[in-house]
């Protein structure tokens, strides 16, 4: 009973000393430090499990550290049990504590929570990173699915890329994207929503990722005294590619990703720089059949994906009194 008395003393000592030297760390290292810590802690409190510690205990412990650690959050029991399961999570995946470390607690908590599959924990992990996403963002794009989207992205990436090269692409892109942030008549052309995008440009990259670049609305292109022009173009800075896009109001069709292909080649030819990585199309489309598409990608030799977007949600009531999109194309007609 003594040993277990003075092992208890000795651990509660232990993690003071841990917290208290992250506390000493600058202000800008203080968050990271501090999901070291805790990752540290659930390593003490996975290894005290082991050998018989129970609820009993960690609830002891929490309100000693709280005691101890007054107006710092984080050492509740719940919280402390949260530790344990992370780090042991960790260890099982071989996700690296640094890996997590630049996040704050409330997004690690909420992606162990929410997220059991590795490949997936990473994905929402450095898209948390590297978009900044907020607590509550993280969690709409989690209940959302944002990550299978990513996965269910069409494209012939891998006809010219390395398959770490592929993942590396696909995971900038995804199969549907939210226009809902447009202020758009329900009824709109081509013309129309390019141009709305074009004055949304700081929401649609926040659409798209950090790491695009905007280039220029109808690109010009020019060969034998004839001029092509790509809808938009964006430079992707990670990925060292230019990235065209294509705008259809309408269901994909085969002619729009040979088209595209030729832009693409144009692109490369006339625009590309020699250290740049090849162009990259987007056919940003309404609908899509993903039999067609997949097809159609086949006969494709440039890197190019195609993608869906929905423009908002409306109530049943209002949607039922829309046109389709047959009638759409007999107002504004099939606008390639």
């Amino acid at each position: 009973m003594e040993n277990s008395i003075t092992d208890y003393k000795n651990t509660l000592l232990s993690i003071k000393d841990r917290v208290k030297k992250a506390q000493y760390k600058a202000y800008s290292h203080v968050n990271s430090e501090m999901i070291l810590t805790y990752l540290d802690i659930g390593k003490v409190l996975s290894e005290k499990t082991k050998v018989g510690w129970g609820t009993s205990v960690i609830k002891q412990l929490s309100k000693d550290l709280q005691a101890e650690f007054q107006g710092v959050k984080g050492f509740s029991d719940r919280n402390l049990r949260r530790m344990t399961l992370i780090y042991e999570e960790l260890t099982v995946q071989e996700i690296w504590p640094q890996a997590v470390a630049k996040l704050h607690w409330g997004h690690i908590d909420l992606i162990f929570r929410k997220i059991k599959n590795k490949e997936e924990r990473l994905f929402y992990i450095e898209k948390t990173q590297k978009e900044a996403w907020s607590r509550s963002i993280l969690e709409e794009k989690i209940r959302g699915n944002v990550y299978h989207s990513h996965q269910n992205f069409q494209h012939n990436f891998d006809k010219s890329l390395t398959s770490k090269e592929v993942v590396n692409y696909t995971l900038q892109f995804k199969d549907e994207y939210d226009l809902s942030f447009l202020n758009l008549p329900d009824h709109h052309s081509e013309k129309e929503l390019e141009n709305a995008l074009v004055k949304n440009i700081t929401k649609l990259i926040g659409q798209f990722g950090h790491d695009f670049a905007f280039m220029g609305q109808q690109f010009r292109l020019e060969l034998d005294d004839k001029e092509y022009f790509i809808d938009l173009l964006f430079y992707h800075r990670k990925l060292k590619s230019m990235v065209a896009i294509e705008l259809k109001i309408n269901e994909f069709k085969p002619e729009y990703s040979q088209q595209l292909n030729w832009y693409l080649h144009l692109l490369d030819k006339t625009v590309k720089y020699p250290e740049d990585n090849p162009s990259i199309g987007i056919l940003l489309c309404k609908t899509k059949s993903k039999v067609t598409v997949e097809y159609a990608l086949e006969l494709a030799n440039k890197p190019m994906g195609v993608a869906t977007y929905h423009y908002t949600d409306l109530p049943k009531e209002f949607a039922e009194n829309l046109p389709n999109e047959e009638e759409l194309k007999l107002i504004f007609g099939d606008d390639e």
